[in-house]
């Protein structure tokens, strides 16, 4: 089978080298174009926490502007993060001769790859997979196991 849109789901923890390099070597075997996404979301094991809504009924002192401008700091800083880390790896695929564009952007990285692999017509995903199983992939979720089930397309894990 032969791939020529091949959709790399990015995040911050440390298998995206391992998913990024799968990718890589697929686009070049297939003569491929590569998108990497980087879905944010407070749910990537690296970034900022989260302000629950209701945190300022519990703890008055929680909510005042010091804490916002903490917190909105923290999270540019996580995109900022995000963005570097995509383009280092987009000059990665283009010094191997790899047409490559990428995206980041804000949502539940599950549905967030799902959406934009339909409408780049993706006709591959590579994705990582850290090996939850059982209970913990139960209560914590597994956005791979939801891009297996709910992509338009074929799905590649990579652990």
């Amino acid at each position: 089978m032969s791939f020529d849109k091949i959709l790399v789901a990015i995040d911050m923890s440390e298998i995206h080298k391992n998913v990024f390099e799968r990718a890589l070597s697929l686009a070049q075997k297939n003569n491929a174009s590569l998108m990497l996404l980087h879905a944010l979301s407070p749910e990537e094991e690296n970034s900022p926490l989260p302000i629950p809504p209701n945190l300022t009924e519990m703890y008055p002192a929680a909510g005042n502007d010091l804490t916002l401008e903490i917190w909105r700091q923290q999270w540019q800083e996580f995109e900022r993060q995000g963005v570097e880390v995509l383009q280092s790896l987009a000059q990665k695929a283009i010094k191997a001769g790899v047409r490559v564009q990428y995206e980041q952007i804000p949502g539940s990285p599950a549905r967030t790859i799902c959406q934009v692999a339909r409408e780049w017509q993706a006709n591959l995903i590579v994705i990582g997979h850290r090996g939850r199983s059982g209970l913990s992939e139960m209560l914590l979720g597994s956005v791979s196991n939801y891009v297996v089930h709910h992509a338009p397309c074929s799905v590649l894990l990579v652990r």
